[in-house]
């Protein structure tokens, strides 16, 4: 009985490819609360009950603050984010977490140093926090700590909550044994993993007893 063949690695995407993909991605986080703006504005011009414009006013307050707090975090995790060899501040990344990811469900547990590291380490950091938050669809609490110290800091990002699940597809793409194209969905892991290249460094999403721990060394 002869053995599977080994599934055929599509070609890396190009530039204009990559670029694309990561704007269809930013585009995805953005659709939801904008439409709903959008809906909210539609209820206040068809309705004249008080009910329903609270309703909507209510519903455009809070749709514009996480439409603005994504763009914020997409602005650092996919965007230039300042000049070449620039730095950003480890504060910062974690105001911008902390208005992304927390809500009634998802907590995070930030035991990070404020200090100022090369952008790249910190676009790292976020995306692998997006692929954290994956492993947790019910909610729960995604630690961050620290790996090393100094200029080589890097990091560690544990996910624990209800049915925590480890994604096959995002583990393949992080260590680059993905068959097929790279698409939308997937071009996430994808750039994290040109991201932790690019800082010398080797991302991994992997079980550490009841939890899943993100980790770039």
């Amino acid at each position: 009985m002869s053995d599977s063949p080994t599934p055929v690695q599509a070609p890396a995407p190009d530039a204009l490819e990559l670029a694309a993909l990561l704007c269809s991605r930013v585009c995805h986080d953005l659709i939801s609360p904008v439409g709903a703006i959008v809906n909210g504005l539609e209820v206040l011009d068809d309705s004249n009950k008080q009910e329903d414009k609270d309703f909507a006013l209510d519903l455009i307050r809070k749709s514009a603050k996480t439409a603005s707090a994504r763009l914020q975090f997409c602005r650092l995790a996919f965007g230039a984010a300042g000049s070449a060899g620039a730095q950003i501040d480890l504060g910062d990344a974690q105001n911008m977490a902390r208005g992304h990811f927390e809500d009634d469900k998802t907590k995070i547990t930030w035991n990070l140093p404020r200090v100022l590291l090369a952008k790249n380490r910190v676009k790292l950091l976020l995306n692998m926090l997006i692929i954290a938050q994956q492993t947790i669809p019910r909610g729960g609490t995604l630690t961050v700590e620290p790996v090393g110290e100094g200029e080589a800091l890097s990091f560690r990002v544990i996910s624990a909550g209800l049915n925590v699940r480890t994604p096959q597809n995002v583990v393949d793409m992080l260590s680059g044994k993905h068959a097929g194209p790279i698409e939308s969905h997937g071009v996430q892991p994808y750039y994290t993993r040109l991201l932790a290249e690019a800082c010398g460094l080797t991302v991994t999403l992997a079980p550490e007893a009841d939890t899943l721990v993100v980790s770039a060394v």
